[in-house]
C-alpha cells in the first residue's frame, strides 16, 4: 500500500472559522496518524467570490493552528487551462452539451436536457451557456441504465469551469487516496464518482466527518459571520482552545 496522501481544499471567499478547523484537523490527522502527508489546496476557481487577502488568511490561521503541508500550494484559478481539457475531453466523447437555461428555467426535480436546436444563432449572438453532461448519453457510453443524476453543470457561465472537474481533476492529479470532509459534501460524491470513471481518474476512498454547528444547530458559515479563527486568535485564545472549541 503506497503513502496517504489527503487534503483540505478551502475557498477563500471569507476568514476561517471554526468548522473550517475541525475540518482541517481531520484531514492533516488522518494522514500524520498513517505516515502520510496532507496537502493543503485553494480552492478558488470561483472569481465573483474569492479574495487573494483571504488566501493569505487560510496560510496565516492555519500556521497558527499548528498543520504543515508541502510547499508550493495548488492554487486552482491558476490552471483553467486544464480544467478546460477536461470538457474537451468529454465533448470528444459527446457526453456534454451547451446549455443556455437559467437557474429559473430549469424544472425541480432530475433534469435531463437536449442540446437547443437554434445553439448556432444563440453562439453568434453572444449568449452566455454553460456545458452540462447529458446522463443519457453517458448511460449509453458505460452501457448502464437509470443513473440517478441531473445533467449537472461541469463548466459555468461565468467561470468556465466547476467543482466538480476541478475538484476530482486535481484529486487524481495530485494522487489523493483519501478525500476527507464534511457530511454536507457526501451527496456529491456518487456523481464525483461517475465522473472520475467517465475520465479514467483513480476513485479516492471518502470519509465524511461531522459538521460543527452554532447554537441554533444550523451549520457555520463565511456569509452569517459566524465566529472567525482569526477573530478568536485576537481574544487571546490558544491553538489548543480553538481545537477544542471547534469539535462538533
Amino acid at each position: 500500500m503506497g503513502k496517504i496522501i489527503t487534503r483540505f481544499a478551502p475557498s477563500p471567499t471569507g476568514y476561517l472559522h471554526l468548522g473550517h478547523a475541525y475540518a482541517a484537523q481531520q484531514a492533516f490527522s488522518l494522514a500524520q496518524n498513517q505516515g502520510g502527508i496532507c496537502l493543503l489546496r485553494i480552492e478558488d476557481i470561483d472569481h465573483t467570490r474569492c479574495k487573494s487577502e483571504y488566501r493569505h488568511a487560510i496560510y496565516e490561521d492555519l500556521d497558527w493552528l499548528g498543520f504543515d503541508w508541502p510547499i508550493p500550494v495548488r492554487i486552482q484559478s491558476e490552471h483553467k487551462a486544464e480544467y478546460w481539457k477536461v470538457i474537451e475531453t468529454l465533448r470528444d466523447k459527446g457526453l456534454v452539451y451547451r446549455c443556455f437555461k437559467t437557474r429559473k428555467e430549469l424544472p425541480e426535480g432530475l433534469y435531463r436536457g437536449k442540446p437547443d436546436p437554434y445553439e448556432d444563432s444563440r453562439i453568434k449572438a453572444g449568449e452566455k451557456f454553460a456545458w452540462r453532461l447529458s446522463i443519457d448519453r453517458v448511460q449509453d457510453h458505460l452501457d448502464e441504465t437509470n443513473l440517478p443524476f441531473s445533467d449537472e453543470v461541469l463548466a459555468r457561465k461565468d467561470i468556465g469551469t466547476s467543482y466538480h472537474i476541478a475538484c476530482c481533476h486535481d484529486d487524481a492529479l495530485q494522487g489523493v487516496t483519501h478525500v476527507v470532509r464534511g457530511v454536507d459534501i457526501e451527496p456529491l460524491t456518487a456523481f464525483q464518482n461517475l465522473l472520475q470513471r467517465l475520465m479514467g481518474w483513480p476513485i479516492p476512498k471518502y470519509h465524511h466527518h461531522a459538521l460543527r454547528l452554532n447554537d441554533d444547530g444550523d451549520k457555520l458559515s463565511k456569509r452569517n459571520h459566524d465566529t472567525s479563527i482569526r477573530s478568536l486568535r485576537a481574544e487571546g485564545y490558544t491553538r489548543q482552545q480553538v481545537l477544542d472549541m471547534a469539535k462538533p
